[in-house]
């Protein structure tokens, strides 16, 4: 079980992580900040390079924390609350990867989910600190605030869509 859980961790912590890296570096193919900073502005999120660098920050330092193993449930509340944020953006276009579905950010989810539950394992720093097991109401805590954070992440910087020219505007009720 703990091997299992080591190579899990390994694997989605760091993609994760190389996922933020692309967000602010020429790094693994990424585009550096500009391009991540395009990037949100063109998925429609207010913020420009600050939002960039905040989620590329939360991804890598998620992403290597969940790999080491380190402050587990809280590094999958992380990990789960940017990739709600990313599923959140493919949503439209819907599940499957091939249509640049939310496949990919929701297996991530579900495998932090998983982890904050499951914990860590044995080979992990959170074992060798004498962390685990974490308290289930932590635990719980959260996989209910990873997402949340995420969903709301999403409805604070998300502009609406602006109306086409000369489109009738809305008014308000008096």
């Amino acid at each position: 079980m703990d091997a299992g859980l080591l190579v899990l961790r390994l694997l989605a912590g760091l993609l994760i992580a190389g996922h933020g890296v692309q967000k602010v570096s020429f790094h693994l193919g990424g585009k550096g900040l500009v391009g991540g900073t395009e990037e949100f502005r063109h998925d429609g999120f207010r913020g420009g390079r600050l939002t960039a660098v905040v989620a590329g920050g939360s991804q890598i330092g998620a992403g290597v924390f969940l790999a080491a193993g380190l402050l587990t449930p809280l590094a999958a509340m992380a990990a789960m609350g940017v990739m709600t944020v990313a599923g959140t953006v493919k949503w439209p276009k819907g599940l499957w990867v091939q249509n640049d579905g939310y496949e990919y950010p929701l297996v991530l989810v579900v495998i932090s989910v998983a982890l904050a539950l499951t914990g860590p394992g044995r080979w992990s720093v959170d074992h060798a600190l004498g962390l685990t097991p974490w308290p289930l109401w932590l635990v719980l805590a959260a996989v209910v605030t990873g997402p949340t954070s995420g969903l709301l992440t999403r409805a604070v910087l998300h502009r609406a869509p602006s109306a086409p020219e000369g489109a009738p505007r809305a008014q308000a009720a008096d």
